[in-house]
């Protein structure tokens, strides 16, 4: 069976791996763009090579092309391409925030649009070829079929999200994945500044059973001194971060832990105010 042409416009993290499985699912890629010295490595390292070529090339030569490029820099790029489109390509792109209204000016010039979000994160290099995750699509009613067969092939599945839902389905993720980075990272820094070798050791059985649990069972797998309402003990807590950046997001944190013990029946409302009182200095430095 014949596979359209695939062009992918941005060779970053995820451009590069997204090129690599249509390429595996059997399309030709005819070529993608990427100027920086970290994009042309991952051609050659993933691509074997393939053209690396301006956008407005890409999109000249493709019949599907992917945009895989920042959320904030997309707008200039569609506008930058939308003289180049001709009728019938199918435009889609990786933005998280941005739904369809983004790639107007493609749909004026002919072209089917998506959006279609990974929800995954990705390093740009083959540990990230066989992981399958969801894409967060928002497509209009007649091309969704053409949706679903190209996330298939991106070893995917499809939530389809409303236009008007865009930012808050990426704000999810960011919140859940992005800011889960930095708590983990400043907790491995608190480790070792007390002496842990290996901080992930320390670590990865509790993280990995405290988020096993809480995608089980919400709040439910809330443990720790604010479900007890230890607030003594989160007072020494915050007594002793030195750091003022891991005091502001403990602060924060137990603050919106303490209000969602407190909304679910963990604690009362004089132990949870008791939680928000021991830090609210904290999070106004």
């Amino acid at each position: 069976m014949s596979h359209p042409r695939v062009g992918v416009v941005g060779a970053g993290r995820v451009g590069a791996v997204l090129a690599a499985r249509l390429q595996r699912a059997g399309h030709h890629l005819v070529g993608v763009s990427g100027g920086s010295d970290a994009s042309r490595l991952r051609v050659q390292t993933l691509l074997g090579g393939v053209t690396v070529l301006e956008p407005a090339e890409v999109v000249r030569r493709a019949e599907i092309v992917v945009l895989a490029v920042p959320d904030d820099a997309l707008a200039g790029v569609v506008a930058e391409l939308a003289p180049h489109v001709g009728p019938g390509r199918l435009i889609a792109h990786t933005s998280g925030r941005h739904g369809l209204a983004v790639l107007e000016p493609l749909a004026h010039a002919g072209a089917r649009t998506l959006a279609m979000h990974p929800a995954m994160t990705f390093t740009g290099t083959e540990v990230d070829l066989d992981r399958g995750c969801v894409f967060g699509v928002t497509a209009a009613p007649a091309d969704r079929d053409a949706a679903e067969t190209l996330v298939a092939e991106l070893n995917g599945s499809v939530m389809w999200v409303d236009e008007a839902d865009r930012a808050t389905y990426h704000a999810s993720l960011a919140h859940g994945a992005n800011h889960l980075t930095t708590i983990v990272t400043q907790a491995m820094d608190l480790l070792r500044q007390i002496g842990a070798e290996d901080p992930a050791a320390v670590l990865r059985p509790l993280l990995e059973a405290a988020l096993d649990n809480t995608l089980a069972y919400g709040d439910a797998a809330l443990t720790g001194p604010v479900a007890r309402g230890d607030v003594d003990t989160v007072r020494a807590h915050v007594a002793h971060l030195a750091d003022p950046s891991v005091r502001r997001t403990y602060a924060a944190l137990a603050t919106a832990t303490a209000d969602r013990a407190e909304s679910t029946g963990r604690i009362d409302t004089d132990t949870a105010d008791a939680v928000r009182t021991a830090v609210i200095r904290e999070k106004v430095r």
